[in-house]
């Protein structure tokens, strides 16, 4: 007999006074019939092949084409290879729930996707921040450009990016898990996230994780007020350049960057700071597909649509391709 996934005790969630004794956890679904759960499959799997393709086809590019061995570029393959990770961390499970008609998650796998999602979506933050410094540097102090953002800077930077994104997300999971949880085991959300595991726990002991979480917010909008100082820089530094075509140019190689980190900011302030009295199940479903989902998705056509030297090594690379198969 089959248990629909609404129905019954199970969906509530288990009250349960110590989380070593919990084995799974219950996500969220999408819809409560199976049509539109299989509906809401084939659209994220869409999604995802897109995410997939044009992340993909961003690193192929950049690594096989020796112009695009810059600076710029080499963070950009970064950043592609961050989404590919990040929306592989959440997708999947949801596209499988939605066409098994399932809620379930283990608890390892829990852990797992908690953990995976932290670190890949810091170490985009990070990244983007130094990204705003490498525009400063080319557009502000372009003379300086190759001592400042030399090979092993750019490598250095990329490896803290990475480094701290994992720092983070051992901290965070291991703190958020050594918690007890005595509210149940349902989640009101499609993924493993922090905030939501919180409000399973006992009164008193996730203080610890907010406090925690204060800090990362006061770091996290430190770099958020150092990307928007940088961009003051450089909107002065473009108001300077005499030519119109000079102005231009410098503009379309920074707008690209402004639009994905205006996009990953504005979604998350809104998923994490949103009034209370307009939060909803569906509403923080939608919000959490917007910044989940929707930049890896997004990103690479955000890159492409404006940027010419990539535009001619994704022609060339499908050229290239088409050619070879031939």
């Amino acid at each position: 007999m089959h248990f629909h996934p609404w129905t019954g005790s199970h969906a509530q969630g288990k009250k349960i006074s110590n989380s070593s004794s919990i084995t799974e956890f219950l996500l969220l679904a999408f819809a409560d019939t199976q049509e539109l759960q299989l509906l809401h499959f084939w659209l994220f799997l869409g999604i995802y092949l897109a995410a997939m393709l044009g992340n993909g086809l961003i690193i192929t590019a950049i690594a096989c084409d020796l112009r695009l061995h810059t600076p710029m570029y080499f963070f950009l393959l970064n950043l592609s290879l961050i989404d590919l990770g990040s929306i592989s961390t959440t997708l999947p499970k949801a596209m499988a729930n939605s066409l098994w008609d399932n809620r379930d998650i283990s608890y390892q796998g829990c852990v797992a996707q908690l953990s995976f999602f932290f670190f890949f979506v810091s170490a985009e933050y990070f990244l983007l921040t130094i990204m705003a410094y490498d525009r400063y540097v080319a557009i502000c102090k372009p003379l300086h450009y190759g001592t400042l953002l030399s090979s092993t800077a750019c490598v250095h930077m990329a490896a803290a990016a990475w480094g701290t994104g994992f720092l983070y997300a051992v901290l965070h999971t291991a703190n958020t898990f050594s918690l007890l949880l005595c509210q149940g085991n349902a989640l009101d959300q499609f993924f493993c996230e922090i905030p939501h595991i919180l409000k399973l726990a006992c009164s008193d002991t996730y203080l610890r994780e907010v406090g925690l979480l204060v800090v990362s917010a006061c770091l996290f909008f430190g770099c958020f007020v150092f990307i928007v100082l940088s961009y003051v820089q450089i909107f002065r530094a473009m108001l300077r350049i005499p030519s119109e075509q000079g102005r231009h140019r410098a503009f379309s190689t920074c707008l690209p960057h402004l639009a994905v980190v205006s996009l990953f900011v504005s979604t998350a302030i809104f998923a994490y700071l949103k009034p209370p009295s307009i939060s909803s199940p569906s509403l923080d479903l939608v919000v959490a597909v917007l910044y989940s989902v929707v930049p890896p998705a997004v990103n690479p056509l955000i890159y492409s649509m404006r940027n010419q030297e990539l535009k001619d090594a994704l022609s060339k690379l499908a050229r290239w391709m088409l050619f070879h198969r031939q």
